[in-house]
């Protein structure tokens, strides 16, 4: 009997003292969830930023790779019609025949897959053939130049707004 009372005061024991554990692992306090949310955001923060650097470099990319496809088919233009277009023609004679003078009678395009696309940012290619004014510092050899002017959309600029242009 004695055998019996000592092992349920052991049990009684053991519960007693499972119960206030239980109770301190319940949940979490208010400070560790605070720590938590403050972690998270930090990480947040980082891969939106890494997200955005990434998307820049997405868009420049895809400019330039635009400006190389509108130098091949200008170069075909060139092959069918004998000039490059006017400056007023634009890339636009790339994908429509021209109705502005002069007016090319061997045309035969059009000379890209698709309508010529704003650039990156929503704007529009600049393109100049020679003999027409140019920017300071593009080569007066070249027989066309294009260009974006980046995320600002103004001539210059650093960084996103960066130019992106033909002849480089």
């Amino acid at each position: 009997m004695k055998k019996i009372i000592k092992a349920f005061r052991r049990m009684k024991w053991r519960n007693r003292k499972n119960a206030n554990r239980s109770k301190m692992n319940a949940g979490f306090s208010f400070v560790e969830t605070l720590a938590v949310l403050a972690v998270s955001a930090i990480l947040a923060s980082q891969v939106g930023a890494a997200a955005f650097r990434m998307v820049q470099r997405a868009r420049v990319s895809a400019a330039c790779t635009q400006i190389e496809s509108f130098k091949a088919a200008l170069q075909s233009y060139y092959i069918d019609c004998g000039a490059f277009p006017t400056g007023e023609q634009g890339l636009r004679a790339l994908w429509e025949k021209p109705d502005v003078y002069p007016v090319p009678a061997a045309w035969s395009g059009p000379y890209t897959e698709k309508k010529i696309p704003a650039d990156p940012w929503g704007n529009e290619y600049v393109y100049r053939r020679k003999g027409e004014v140019y920017p300071e510092d593009a080569p007066e050899s070249a027989p066309f130049i294009i260009l974006s002017f980046g995320s600002d959309g103004i001539a210059g600029g650093e960084k996103d707004g960066i130019d992106i242009v033909s002849w480089q």
